[in-house]
């Protein structure tokens, strides 16, 4: 049986990589909600929402597609779903949303193909979490590709230089999201899609 550690170390070794857009990722989006929906209690989901730069029509991005699922209870999430979800080969994490185990804690999921690449990530968090923030990011790129052509420029930089560091990769994308979300929160360009 893996530890908590060498889970961490496995899944930390994975490459960044990031690719040109992809017309697929919105149907393998749909798949999976509609996966989640048929196989997990539907009184803990309350909606699921793609977000990340695979819901950017042309943005480069890495091929796993980002899923936010509203659950109403995540201590009956980590009960109910974590199992089933596990069962099916998931890897499930309690994650802290800030790092160094800085809270609040919601469950992760990554979902891999055959061969063992990610293909989905999977974000259970409740409805108060800043989570939903990134929506905002996401309608904001959505609204204006240049915006959205910088980051994607801004990625594959970082993928370079961190190809083997998924957290470095992502903490050295944290100034630009952030500074897009405080101007997207100030245009209201929030919208759920």
């Amino acid at each position: 049986m893996e530890t908590r550690q060498e889970k961490i170390a496995r899944v930390l070794k994975d490459d960044v990589a990031v690719v040109a857009y992809d017309p697929r990722w919105p149907g393998m989006f749909r798949a999976e909600k509609a996966h989640l929906l048929s196989c997990l209690p539907a009184a803990l989901i309350r909606r699921i929402v793609h977000f990340g730069s695979t819901a950017v029509p042309g943005l480069a991005a890495k091929p796993i597609v980002d899923m936010l699922v509203e659950v109403t209870d995540l201590r009956k999430t980590r009960e109910m779903i974590a199992p089933i979800l596990e069962s099916q080969g998931y890897d499930y994490f309690w994650r802290p949303t800030w790092g160094d185990d800085i809270g609040p804690f919601y469950a992760w999921f990554i979902k891999r193909d055959q061969r063992g690449a990610r293909t989905h990530h999977i974000h259970m968090v409740e409805g108060h979490f800043q989570h939903w923030d990134r929506l905002l990011f996401r309608d904001y790129l959505i609204a204006h590709p240049q915006v959205a052509h910088d980051y994607g420029r801004l990625k594959r930089t970082l993928s370079a230089t961190h190809k083997n560091h998924r957290i470095a990769y992502t903490k050295a994308k944290t100034e630009f999201v952030e500074r897009i979300t405080r101007l997207a929160k100030r245009s209201g360009a929030a919208g759920e899609r």
